[in-house]
């Protein structure tokens, strides 16, 4: 192996390194998962209610744990997840299935458009499209889905999201569109 190529082997596992850490944190100040009621969470902002979610302060999010995909970073207008492919989320064509892919990415992008969002706001996904780049192998330890808002106004909201791992490369790329929900 070349110096440039055992100084790239390095760079991966330190970013791997960093990663695991990132997620060890996460998830030993995550509550269980379970459902919000709109009352308890109607006072909060987006920003507010992620940083509840990480504290532990309400619950984790179901799909997050059933999918295995966690919160790793966030503030207004950008969002993070941390996700694990793996043998159970396989197609029939021994690739990661791309509905994980797609649910990694809609959260991203959903998440980070809630961080610019006043108290007692919500949205949800009117529209996403995915660009598959290339294929993801269960072999992959780790991928990170990071979403940026490009434009959040009062009836909607913009973003586009990329989904790669820790050497970079990207496996799929979103754009979203989000309805801003009016309160109850």
């Amino acid at each position: 192996m070349s110096t440039a190529s055992h100084a790239l082997h390095d760079e991966i596992a330190a970013t791997l390194a960093r990663w695991e850490a990132d997620e060890a944190r996460v998830r030993a100040t995550l509550a269980p998962p379970g459902v919000n009621r709109p009352a308890d969470v109607a006072h909060l902002s987006g920003l507010e209610f992620f940083a509840a979610i990480s504290r532990g302060a309400l619950p984790s999010v179901p799909i997050g744990v059933a999918m295995d995909f966690y919160p790793v970073e966030y503030e207004e207008g950008r969002f993070v997840f941390q996700g694990r492919p793996s043998v159970k989320f396989l197609n029939p064509m021994g690739t990661i299935h791309g509905g994980w892919i797609a649910a990694l990415l809609d959260s991203a992008v959903a998440c980070a458009i809630h961080t610019t969002l006043p108290a007692g706001r919500a949205q949800t996904t009117a529209e996403l499209k995915i660009s598959y780049l290339r294929a993801l192998l269960p072999d992959t330890p780790l991928v990170r889905a990071e979403g940026k808002v490009i434009s959040a106004g009062r009836q909607l909201g913009f973003a586009e999201g990329r989904l790669y791992g820790a050497d970079g490369r990207l496996y799929a790329h979103a754009t979203t569109t989000c309805a801003m929900l009016q309160p109850r």
